[in-house]
């Protein structure tokens, strides 16, 4: 899919504020003049990869910090309005949506530009779409590496267009992350290709774009992880988990894992991390997201018995 960016109106003049620290950037990204302003951390370690180290790449979401929770203060409001380019998924992060509508930058939104699949309310029937905030498409491609691959190749285009003398570095740091992201593909293919069970409990429903590779995905809770699980559904995950021989309820880290470990200590089953890799946490800053979904995967294997 071609790469699509919305011209922004120009807002009010605001304040000058350094542009916040954020996700990758070599100390000397500034004085090339360049940067560019993510809304979460998949699409900022995205666009630091491809960038090189020519660009200052701002994560607007700290280590620690709910993505869907963002408010924006003031400097990266002022960070938006300074920056060549602003990366988001529209209704993902209501703020960081209007604050680019406020913006002089291009913008490309990842929804443009990759095949989203269609949010499932159907399993939730108290939690309707507008509830959600995603329309009506789920928004964590970037559990699918072949589409953070493709995603990639947007990025690159929309900075060869900032900067055309830079345009086919920009294309060899995406093809070379594709390489890098078709091998973890690989490693889910085989790595979850015999396993005793598919049902996979987890806390919100985030992980639809790995069942391709086999697991199926029950979440307690909706697409948003501030929705909350009905009696019923939880009777149902309950029946689901004796009947499957699920072994493990999966819980996140940036939310809390009350209600997964609840459903687990309930049945006398184990608890453990799948994370939706939304942001970073306070335990996981040092990571990156081929270490995350990599964690992920051995956290699948060993819930499902693979071998």
């Amino acid at each position: 899919m071609s790469s699509v960016t919305r011209p922004i109106a120009l807002g009010a003049a605001l304040a000058s504020a350094a542009l916040l620290a954020g996700c990758g950037g070599s100390e000397d990204a500034a004085g090339t003049g360049r940067s560019a302003v993510a809304a979460f951390y998949p699409l900022a370690w995205v666009t630091d990869r491809v960038a090189g180290d020519d660009w200052e790449v701002t994560n607007l979401t700290q280590p620690g910090q709910e993505p869907h929770d963002l408010e924006l203060t003031i400097a990266q409001t002022a960070a938006l309005e300074e920056a060549d380019l602003v990366v988001l998924t529209h209704g993902f992060q209501p703020a960081v949506d209007a604050g680019a509508e406020t913006a002089e930058a291009r913008v490309l939104d990842a929804a443009d530009v990759v095949e989203l699949l269609p949010a499932d309310a159907s399993e939730h029937e108290g939690q309707t779409e507008e509830e959600h905030d995603h329309g009506g498409s789920d928004p964590h491609f970037w559990l699918d590496p072949l589409l953070v691959a493709d995603f990639a190749d947007a990025v690159a285009t929309e900075l060869g267009d900032v900067d055309p003398d830079a345009a086919q570095a920009y294309a060899d740091n995406a093809a070379e992350l594709r390489t890098e992201l078709e091998a973890l593909d690989q490693e889910y293919t085989d790595g979850l290709a015999t396993c005793e069970r598919d049902t996979t409990v987890v806390s919100h429903q985030a992980f639809a774009y790995l069942e391709r590779y086999g697991p199926q995905f029950e979440p307690i809770a909706g697409l948003s992880p501030d929705s909350e699980a009905t009696a019923a559904d939880l009777a149902r995950l309950q029946e689901l988990i004796t009947q499957d021989g699920v072994t493990t309820v999966f819980s996140e880290r940036l939310v809390s894992p009350k209600m997964a470990e609840t459903l687990a200590d309930d049945l006398g089953v184990e608890t453990a991390v799948l994370d939706p890799i939304e942001g970073l946490s306070d335990d996981t800053a040092d990571e990156d997201y081929l270490s995350l979904m990599r964690e992920n995967l051995t956290a699948l294997q060993q819930a499902n018995g693979c071998s």
